[in-house]
């Protein structure tokens, strides 16, 4: 894909620069009444915030996108999440679910309000917040310097996002994977009142109280399960952010994170569209693996027991609930081998066991929720961005009228 084409966006080559005002005729005013507020409290705030280096933006402006999505989406995440992990708490001897306890959006909200209410619906916000923060922080500084870092060195401008989008999407995997397994744990957790084969062997009273039992219960393996799956979905954001920088240029002319120079237009309707469009393609190509990682970080990896009595399932519902779903130890010690082992692994069983729908339990849930999110942290970001840039307009301003004054 040659780069020379008219339709291509500015070259990499000078990618430092591609956040950078467009030349605007600065506006005809009198210094004086400028040269007023040139000392007001807001003017130095913007002349701070308009001098913060472009990595501490990025980073705080995917944060804030983050903490904005995941509090508009949680609901919907808690549902996706409860279709997905639907069928992998049942005992062993059912080759099949015997029902299916949620179906659909509103059957499954319906089951979650009416067993754990509004609490419910916002069971795991904490470590959903607490994820989202360093991984939209993370992937944002590191896409960024990533562009400039590939930008010169690769010709094809498709190429230099995707290799970009895969690397910030490993760096932010590799490093908050374990606040996603513990978000995933506790959005799975059910009511005392469901039914056993929906229940899983565990129970947690909030965010630390489940990292405490799963480091001392299953150890530090337990905070990466998932990861191999996770890591597939890179392949998630190596198609939504190159097809949503295409689809910005084509609708805006301006690439991710730029804005024009008067800052008075965002150009809304194109971000919208380009977030739309970037993320139903993303998730309908790459969704299986969702699945597949919900499996696996909700399969408890427990230490062996040496007790000779019934087994109590460690960090499970208390005396009385007595399970030993995959991973647990029988009453001879001998670990039980696990439902899910491996992606090749679980992929089979899953088929064998469920079916090939099981693969999309929870997709329709999750597009309803998936596009207002990928809205929610672009349209954040963006403007936030567009903020950052008009304040180092405004700063180039004051400075140009304090020298004429």
């Amino acid at each position: 894909m040659s780069t020379d084409s008219p339709e291509s966006s500015p070259s990499p080559r000078v990618a430092r620069n591609r956040y950078a005002p467009a030349p605007a005729k600065l506006p005809s005013c009198d210094a004086s009444p400028q040269n007023q507020h040139s000392g007001s409290p807001s003017s130095s705030l913007t002349v701070a915030f308009a001098r913060l280096p472009t990595s501490t933006v990025n980073a705080f402006c995917g944060a804030s996108a983050g903490i904005a999505s995941g509090i508009v989406t949680c609901p919907l995440d808690v549902i996706k999440t409860r279709l997905q992990g639907q069928g992998s708490f049942r005992p062993r001897n059912l080759a099949r679910p015997t029902r299916a306890i949620y179906n659909g959006l509103v059957g499954t909200a319906r089951v979650i309000w009416i067993e754990d209410g509004m609490r419910g619906m916002y069971r795991g916000l904490g470590p959903m917040l607490l994820g989202y923060i360093p991984t939209w922080a993370v992937f944002m500084t590191v896409y960024d310097f990533s562009k400039d870092f590939y930008g010169p060195r690769m010709e094809n401008k498709w190429l230099c996002h995707i290799t970009a989008s895969v690397t910030a999407g490993a760096c932010s995997t590799l490093a908050t994977n374990p606040i996603w397994v513990i978000k995933t744990r506790l959005m799975s957790q059910v009511s005392a009142r469901a039914l056993e084969e929906n229940r899983p062997p565990w129970q947690y009273k909030g965010t630390f109280d489940a990292f405490r039992k799963m480091y001392a219960n299953e150890g530090i393996a337990s905070f990466y399960s998932g990861l191999a799956p996770a890591l597939l979905g890179l392949s998630h954001v190596a198609i939504q952010f190159p097809l949503y920088e295409y689809f910005k240029k084509r609708f805006t002319g301006l690439e991710m994170g730029q804005s024009t120079a008067q800052h008075e237009n965002v150009h809304w309707p194109g971000i919208l569209g380009a977030t739309i469009l970037s993320k139903i393609c993303a998730t309908s190509a790459t969704y299986p693996h969702e699945v597949l990682r919900t499996r696996l970080q909700t399969q408890q990896r427990t230490l062996p027991s040496h007790s000779h009595e019934e087994i109590s399932f460690r960090g499970g519902h208390g005396y009385g609930h007595h399970t030993r779903p995959p991973g647990t130890a029988s009453s001879d010690g001998m670990i039980n081998i696990p439902r899910y082992r491996g992606v090749m692994k679980t992929c089979t069983t899953i088929l064998q066991e469920e079916g090939w729908r099981a693969f999309y339990n929870g997709m329709g849930t999750n597009m309803v929720r998936a596009i207002p999110a990928a809205v929610t942290t672009m349209m954040t970001f963006e403007s936030l961005r567009s903020l950052h840039q008009k304040a180092k307009f405004d700063e180039g301003h004051l400075e140009l009228h304090g020298r004429d004054s």
